[in-house]
């Protein structure tokens, strides 16, 4: 009786442990490809997210760099016009 419950049990293990795991990775597959592209997804949004930060900042920096270029630009003709009056008051 025993050794008649041992080939039962065999007997569905081999036929039951194959067709689960066929079935596992049939019903499972699809689930971790979903997976998989919602976490490439997100690091994708992440990277652009970041990516458009880094832009922003580029950008308040190009404003600062033009500022400190008219500033510079604005002093030189400053200097230009002062040293020009100042030869004129030699001259005049």
């Amino acid at each position: 009786m025993d050794e008649d419950i041992i080939a039962i049990i065999a007997c569905f293990l081999v036929v039951f442990v194959p067709v689960a795991g066929i079935t596992a990775r049939i019903a499972l597959k699809p689930l971790i490809e979903a997976i998989g592209k919602v976490m490439a997804a997100k690091q994708g949004q992440e990277a652009l997210q970041m990516m458009e930060r880094r832009v922003a900042l580029l950008e308040q920096e190009l404003q600062a760099v033009r500022g400190d270029v008219r500033q510079i630009g604005e002093e030189r003709e400053f200097y230009r016009r002062l040293a020009e009056s100042a030869e004129t008051a030699k001259i005049g």
